[in-house]
Formats: structure tokens, sequence, C-alpha cells
């Protein structure tokens, strides 16, 4: 049966679909499951391709820590050129997601596959250059760049499912919510790689696998045929996304914006608080553990939102699931010991998967079609800019409050994302 759907699925991916950012026939409707369904709609191998792809975005700020850091002695080294990549991704994401909008994604994709493994190659001879160590602003001028050419496969992948769907709200759901996952598994095994390298050959051996995933499984996702589910805006329609939209389209997309730049900052400061929390134990390098429970256990949850009931829509799954966040991340407050804290990470990162994978749906809706790609990069680098925040401030509330006060900047950007959400029905109700 697996074999069939495949084949057929095969077969189908070469016709873009109608609906939201696609034209041609939809993959016909086969019996099976909501998510086997997504190996019809993506065609023959999308699944892993696109999963593959996405890896070295979730590789390089861990690993452009561990070289600085390596290679200079130095964690304020280490810590300004992952900094430096996360600014450079949350710049050139939203960059990349406009010339997919006008030109296509495939042309995009193979000149961004083409600038990121060079920019990974001039970060290696900048760390490794002279006896004497590198200098420190080349070093992060480099990160910049490593940052700012890798390649958005993940919202670029989210822009070709509402090509393939159709319009199909069901489908559309399943679609987003495998993405989620995809994307919280795969930023739980880039740094876990990262690690594993660095340790066992040298810090500059994760680069290297980087630049080798790029070249080889993101330029195999910008030639897979369901590129023609996101092609480029007519002429006509980009004079029309060059206009300015009316103020409440404009904050209809930016609520969303905002949203994820809270769901970043909740991820940045839960990162830093656990890094806190260890350290009381004297097990401070145990955080990005513990951190991947709160990852697996929203993998886990977005899934779940495929059957949703279609009578809860997307505003109102927002609120309440923004509300759960908020709610449960007082609990980060209690525990004083690893296991208990093991326990309150997996309530916590229930509701996290359905509402990333809920402002992805949202803002896909409140875009215009000739923008969906600049939007969706828009999203995904507002969590790479939120999360830097939220790093940075509990940081500065654990040197003054520990553990408990570092948490407390999660549970602020919770409570800020569930004032977002209602901002957002309000708005749509007017």
């Amino acid at each position: 049966m697996a074999t069939a759907s495949t084949s057929a699925a095969s077969t189908s991916a070469g016709q873009p679909a109608t609906g939201h950012g696609g034209t041609g026939r939809r993959a016909p409707r086969r019996s099976g499951g909501r998510y086997a369904r997504l190996l019809e709609l993506g065609g023959r191998g999308f699944l892993p391709i696109a999963f593959v792809a996405r890896l070295p975005l979730a590789m390089i700020t861990v690993g452009a820590l561990t070289l600085a850091t390596a290679v200079t002695g130095s964690y304020a080294v280490g810590g300004a050129a992952a900094g430096a990549v996360g600014i450079g991704s949350a710049l050139g994401g939203p960059v990349m997601g406009h010339l997919a909008d006008r030109v296509g994604q495939r042309a995009v994709l193979l000149v961004s596959a083409l600038a990121h493994t060079v920019a990974i190659g001039v970060l290696l001879i900048t760390a490794y250059a002279g006896p004497g160590g590198p200098a420190v602003p080349l070093l992060v001028t480099a990160a910049l760049l490593v940052g700012a050419t890798c390649p958005q496969v993940g919202p670029l992948a989210r822009v070709r499912w509402r090509g393939r769907t159709g319009g199909d709200r069901q489908e559309l759901d399943t679609a987003l919510s495998y993405e989620s996952t995809a994307d919280e598994l795969t930023f739980v095994l880039g740094p876990a790689l990262v690690g594993l390298l660095a340790s066992l050959l040298a810090p500059w051996t994760p680069f290297v696998l980087a630049a080798a995933l790029t070249l080889t499984m993101v330029s195999c996702f910008a030639v897979h045929p369901t590129h023609r589910a996101a092609p480029a805006a007519p002429r006509p329609r980009r004079r029309t996304a060059a206009a300015p939209g009316p103020g409440r389209d404009r904050i209809l997309v930016l609520l969303p914006v905002l949203g994820m730049v809270a769901m970043g900052t909740f991820f940045g400061a839960v990162q830093n608080a656990l890094s806190a929390f260890g350290g009381e134990f004297g097990a401070q390098s145990a955080a990005g553990l513990l951190y991947a429970v709160l990852g697996i256990s929203s993998a886990a949850a977005a899934l779940s939102v495929a059957w949703w009931p279609r009578r809860f829509p997307p505003a109102a799954r927002w609120v309440a699931s923004a509300g759960a966040m908020a709610a449960l991340s007082l609990l980060f407050l209690l525990p004083g010991e690893i296991v208990p804290m093991l326990l309150v990470l997996l309530l916590v990162g229930l509701p996290v998967g359905p509402t990333m994978v809920t402002i992805y749906t949202i803002g896909g809706d409140v875009a215009r079609p000739e923008r969906l790609g600049t939007v969706m990069t828009m999203l995904a680098s507002g969590v790479v800019l939120g999360t830097a925040v939220g790093a940075a401030l509990a940081g500065l509330a654990a040197e003054t409050a520990g553990h408990r006060g570092a948490f407390t900047a999660a549970i602020g950007a919770a409570c800020a994302m569930v004032l977002i959400s209602a901002a957002l029905v309000l708005l749509r109700r007017r």
C-alpha cells in the first residue's frame, strides 16, 4: 500500500495545485490517514528532502558558538558569533521570501544554496587564518553572512503546501502540523549533531556537513516539482503587492509576526532559564537535554492539530493555546529538582506546538497571495529575533533572581502572546 501511494504521489507532484499559490490540478484523493495524504500531495521524496534540507539552519547557530569559542577561547566571542548568525537569518529570511514571491522559489533557493556554501567557506577560512587566531570583527561578520544566506526551507515549504492543498482546510492543517513537528525535530537534532561532531572530530566538521547538506538537499528541494505550486507573481500582481495595503490589512499581518517574536522570546528565555536551573545542580550542560523534552512534547502535540474540529477556527485556537501556554508556564516557578522540571517541561510543551501551527495558519490566511513567501519568512525570522531577545532578558534576570527570575521572562512572553491573539480576534470582528 505504501509503495502504491508513493508511486501515485510522484505522478501528481509534477502538477501544481489550484488555490492559494498554485495552478493546475491537485493530487487525487486516495484512501489512507491524514498524514498519509501528505505523501500523495507532496510527491516522491518531498517529505524527507524537505526535512533534511532544513537541518543546516538548525546547526549553524550552535555551530558558530562552538567554533568561535574553540578558536578564540572566549565565550563572549562565541556568543557574539551565534548572535550574528541569528541576526543575519532574521534579516536575510524575509529578503529571500520577497525574492521567491517575485521570481519563484527554484532560482532563489539554488542561488542561496551556493551563496551559503561560500559563506561557510569564508567563515572557516576566517576562523583558522593565521597563527595568532582570527580577527574577531571578521569572524563575527562572516557568521552574519552565514546566517543571512541560509536557505529558508521551512517557510517556503509551507508556501508550497498552501498551493498543493488547494484551499482544503483539513489538509492544510495536517500539512502545517507536520511542518511544525519537522521544525521542532530538526532543532533538537541539529544541535545534537553539532555537539557530536565537534566533540568527536573537530569544531569545523559541523559546518562541512551543513555545507554538504545545503549543496545537495537544498538543491533537491529547490528543483522538486512542488516548486510549481508556488509560482512567481505575475507583473500586474507585483505592482499591486508593491502598493501599500489598507492599515487594517497591514496590522493583520503584523500581529502574527509579533506573535512569533513572542514565541521566540519564550524559547530563548526557557533555554537560558534551564541553563541557570542546571547550573544550580552543577549540570549546566544538561540544559540542552532538558530543553529537548519541551521540543519533543511540542512536536507531538503539533501533530494533533490535524484532528481538531473545523468549527474551532484558527483565531480561537490561537487564543486558547496561547492562554494554555501562559497558564502552564507558571509551573516553571515550582520545581526545585530535575525530575519535577522534566514533568513541567512535558506539560508546558503541549500547547506550544499547536500555537505555532496556528500562527503559521493565520499568517498565511491574512497574507496576500503575491506576498505569501515574504510573510512566511517574516514569521520564521520573528522566532529567530525573539529567541535572541528572550535569551538576553532571561540572562539578565538570572543574574539577579536565579532561574525563577529567568523563567518570569518566559511567562511574560506567553502572556504577551495572549494579548496579541486577543487583539487579532478583536480586529477581525471589526
